[in-house]
């Protein structure tokens, strides 16, 4: 029996999202599966499942987008059919704020605002506290809370936050969530 693959989830797939997912894989010693970024996300279920198994045996951030649908989406639909897979143990998920027109939120154990200090509240797209504790808002968290997911961080919008988690800054923002998922799954001791 293969053994089961590691994957975080990650609630964006846009250009930005895309550079700093395989910047902080890269830099964290983990795996990305490009191809399932896009705005939305487009591949099968089973594709996507391929890719995954055919990827070395370390975490594997996938992301997924919803291009604002409104309530269940295609980003989210993989999610779920990645979770109903036996091949498949989600560590965790880095849940991306939007300002959605749709009005889907998700619970958040915590949440990194874009200067990289972790809060209780929930943050907006651009990564500042919001008022509602432990709530995110965005377009492709609607059914997180049903998955229930052993941890679920929320962040502003992936790779920009006004600047704050561009690349050329090292992305300390969504490198910090995935860097506190890996720890508390016992991949790294990173002493965050």
């Amino acid at each position: 029996m293969q053994q089961k693959r590691d994957v975080i989830y990650i609630t964006d797939g846009d250009a930005a999202a895309k550079k700093t997912v395989e910047w902080v894989a890269r830099e964290l010693g983990c795996r990305s599966i490009s191809a399932s970024a896009g705005n939305p996300s487009f591949l099968s279920g089973q594709d996507l499942l391929t890719l995954i198994l055919q990827t070395p045996d370390k975490p594997i951030l996938v992301m997924f987008d919803d291009c604002g649908y409104r309530d269940e989406g295609p980003g989210e639909a993989l999610m779920r059919f990645l979770h109903k897979c036996e091949e498949i143990q989600v560590l965790g998920a880095v849940a991306v704020a939007s300002a959605t027109h749709s009005s889907e939120w998700s619970n958040v154990h915590f949440s990194i605002d874009r200067y990289g200090e972790v809060t209780h509240f929930g943050v907006d797209k651009e990564g500042l506290a919001d008022i509602e504790i432990n709530r995110i808002n965005g377009d492709t968290v609607y059914i997180l809370d049903e998955l229930k997911l052993p941890v679920v961080i929320g962040i502003g919008d992936i790779g920009k936050m006004r600047g704050q988690d561009d690349v050329k800054k090292g992305c300390p923002v969504t490198k910090k969530a995935v860097q506190l998922i890996l720890e508390r799954s016992g991949y790294l001791d990173t002493g965050l």
